[in-house]
């Protein structure tokens, strides 16, 4: 049985590089990887071994191995290249749900075509925008809508960057640390610390995962508006003030999650277009500015740790392949 290396979660913090076995059957494909993306807030959880008793089924990611909480082979953000499979897609650049490692075989209606002027290390982002996609949905926003997102990381950038593009919206995200507000810029949004947030929003999205800012977006919040819980804490548990004024304002909280598209778009969307569209919106090169990060495969064990740490600096990592 065929081989490849893949990146592990053995143990709280702890990363190794082991083989896995690759599918070998008729009419798969078989990806070489190039890059994959590192999802900071997701795999921080499972790497720290955070995943609730309660979601080990449902957090599962496609081609997963292991079980949670280790060991685990997890990731779900792969750029690759055709190597085997029919003709006429040997040598496509693409892109596909599957964990960390060098060659994957799967499949084919999990590899998605990415497009011509799509380079292959910003399509690393790709799960990302879908999520940010979804959110938008979620969010129900319209032209001329004041927009509130709380959390600067690539989430809630990503976010930023697409409803910035819608005519007339005021977009304005909230970080704690100052040196996101170029990014922010570059995406068309406003920026501001916590303390300057402005009030009387239409929209909020928070994307931060601490109940400080699920709190602030509540108190920015315009009468009846709507506050989309973007973040996922993991096995944390977050304290929220429900009382005071919330209700007489009709405040609407609702969680946004990308396993499944929006009710509002689920009779015309399947997660097949979803993911086409995410590539093609990341035709965009404002979004290089979120990969700040790179890590070479053969280091992954020593380096990923260190992208977790909470005072790590940056947005995306990518691994590079070759």
């Amino acid at each position: 049985m065929p081989q490849s290396d893949a990146i592990w979660y053995v143990g709280k913090d702890a990363v190794e590089i082991r083989p896995s076995e690759l599918a070998s059957a008729p009419g798969l494909l078989r990806v070489a990887a190039r890059f994959s993306g590192v999802s900071r807030g997701t795999e921080r959880l499972v790497s720290a071994g955070h995943v609730p008793v309660s979601e080990h089924e449902r957090m599962r990611c496609p081609h997963q191995e292991g079980a949670f909480p280790f060991p685990v082979k997890y990731g779900y953000a792969m750029v690759g290249v055709v190597e085997d499979g029919p003709k006429d897609r040997i040598g496509e650049n693409v892109f596909l749900l599957h964990p960390h490692q060098k060659i994957a075989a799967v499949e084919p209606s999990w590899v998605h075509t990415l497009p011509a002027d799509l380079p292959l290390r910003r399509a690393a982002l790709a799960a990302n925008m879908e999520t940010a996609l979804n959110v938008s949905w979620d969010a129900e926003a319209a032209p001329g809508d004041h927009i509130l997102i709380i959390g600067g990381g690539v989430l809630g950038l990503l976010t930023a960057g697409v409803l910035a593009q819608m005519p007339g919206t005021v977009v304005t995200v909230i970080d704690i640390n100052p040196a996101r507000k170029a990014v922010a810029e570059k995406m068309g949004a406003a920026f501001a610390l916590p303390a300057a947030a402005p009030k009387d929003q239409d929209i909020v999205i928070h994307t931060s995962a601490t109940g400080e800012g699920l709190r602030l977006g509540l108190e920015s919040a315009g009468t009846e508006a709507r506050v989309v819980e973007a973040s996922w804490y993991g096995d944390k548990e977050v304290s929220v003030a429900l009382g005071g004024a919330f209700h007489s304002r009709r405040l609407t909280l609702l969680s946004s999650q990308v396993g499944a598209v929006p009710t509002s778009r689920r009779a015309r969307w399947t997660t097949a277009r979803r993911m086409a569209k995410a590539l093609e919106l990341l035709r965009d090169p404002r979004f290089d500015a979120l990969i700040t990060g790179e890590i070479a495969f053969a280091d992954a064990p020593t380096a990923l740790p260190k992208v977790f740490a909470a005072d790590s600096p940056g947005l995306m990592t990518v691994l590079r392949y070759t």
